[in-house]
Order: C-alpha cells, then structure tokens, then sequence
C-alpha cells in the first residue's frame, strides 16, 4: 500500500497578510543571487511565466522599486516592506517574472533544489 505524501502549501504572503501569492505548482528549483539587490533583501527566487502566480493585494498594497537598466520592478508590501516578487515592467508574452519563496512555509523551501547564481560579476550559476 503506497503512503501518501503530504501535500505542500502553494499559499503564501508577506509578513502581515496583505499581498498573498498563490503558486501554478511546486517549483522544482529557485535561484539564490548575489547580486546588489538580492543579497540585501534574501530573495529566493522561483520563475513563473507571468500571470501563472495568482497575486492578490497587488498593486493597492505594494510598492515597488525601479533601478539599472530599468527592465523590471522588485516589488514589496508597502505595509510590512517584505519582498515578494519581481516583474518585467512591459512583460512580453511567455516572459517569467520571479517569486521570493521566503514567503512560503518551510516545508516547500525544503523540497526544492537550490542554484546558486553570480549575480554579481559573471552572470552565471554557480553549480
């Protein structure tokens, strides 16, 4: 007789609850950058084509922050200031935006594998 394994949460939400995120499904692997920004907010990257994550709260009850080549906006809670994704500004059809797993249970943190990526001078993962 086959156990049945638990099933994970695909729910979850800044500190305070006002921007929840809803996954499409599990992802398989996130991307820990150390570029300028994403070392300074701990973001734990999973990619999704947009309009696959189910946001609510956004854009009423985030803020968001615009800088480089002016390509995407990281976005946070404008209540609590947790991170909780990035998005391209003009998304073009198929184009991934990035979800900070740190707002999810531990348990789906657990379950996923985690690439390491050199955001910071040569663009490339790590392992």
């Amino acid at each position: 007789m086959a156990t049945e394994q638990p099933q994970l949460s695909l729910h979850g939400s800044c500190h305070c609850g006002a921007v929840r995120l809803t996954l499409p499904n599990p992802p398989e692997e996130a991307t820990d950058c150390n570029c300028s920004i994403c070392r300074r907010i701990a973001g734990l990257w999973a990619f999704y084509e947009c309009g696959t994550v189910i946001i609510e709260g956004h854009p009423e009850n985030t803020a968001e922050y615009i800088w480089g080549d002016r390509t995407l906006r990281t976005v946070r809670c404008k209540i609590c200031g947790v991170p909780t994704h990035w998005e391209p500004l003009t998304p073009k059809p198929g184009e991934k935006h990035g979800v900070n797993l740190r707002n999810f249970e531990s348990k789906l943190l657990q379950s996923v594998c985690i690439r390491k990526f050199d955001g910071a001078d040569t663009w490339t993962y790590m392992k």
